[in-house]
């Protein structure tokens, strides 16, 4: 038979989001793994909050969220939100119940920037890293990266040789009077590298020396 589709759904849900998580999900073991991490971070976290005031977003979920947004390249502190708004799993890994109320973008971002530095983030993932079940879950056959996280003050047209030669000539083009300097930075100005041998061995950016070419 058949079945139907019912337009409108309950009005309440009598199961837990730690119901709906399969045992075998992954992040179960991450959550496990980065809640030991966070309780080695708790006196840290008890020196940077005062007794009284309006109690903030906990420290332990901010990191989770933020754990969650590298895990899953996540573009946006915005868009973490708005995932942990409608996402049960990403809830259930924050640690937010179905009908908690979310915090504001802004919220987040002020909180994160007031009360978690870099050495603090850094000593929650040496810590999380430092967990012999972590180097299982690590595996060395691809890794990506979205460019727009990469920030370099450099470009290719910034490039030069190192031992301050000229870089070799391009091949020829015909035409007279050309020579082999010009038609690199002719070709460099069009935005054409064909031809041109260009590695982080030789080539340094003079924009921005820590730059290095990526493939």
């Amino acid at each position: 038979m058949r079945g139907q589709q019912e337009r409108t759904g309950p009005l309440f849900s009598y199961v837990s989001t730690e119901e709906r998580i399969p045992r075998a999900h992954p992040l179960r073991q991450v959550r496990r793994l980065a809640d030991q991490a966070l309780d080695g971070l708790n006196p840290t976290f008890c020196r940077l909050y005062p007794e009284g005031g309006r109690p903030s977003i906990p420290p332990e979920q901010l990191l989770l969220a933020l754990l969650l947004q590298a895990i899953y390249g996540i573009r946006s502190e915005r868009m973490l939100i708005e995932q942990l708004d409608y996402n049960l799993l990403f809830r259930w890994f924050v640690g937010l119940n179905p009908d908690d109320p979310l915090w504001h973008p802004t919220t987040f971002s002020k909180n994160r920037d007031r009360l978690l530095n870099e050495e603090l983030m850094a000593r929650f993932l040496e810590l999380l890293l430092a967990a012999p079940e972590v180097k299982p879950l690590l595996s060395s056959e691809h890794f990506s990266v979205d460019g727009t996280l990469l920030r370099a003050w450099a470009s290719h047209s910034s490039l030069e040789r190192i031992d301050g030669r000229d870089d070799d000539p391009a091949p020829p083009s015909g035409g007279k009077g050309f020579g082999g300097t010009a038609r690199k930075e002719a070709k460099r100005s069009r935005g054409d590298f064909r031809g041109l041998l260009l590695s982080n061995q030789t080539h340094r950016s003079r924009s921005d020396g820590e730059a290095r070419l990526f493939r």
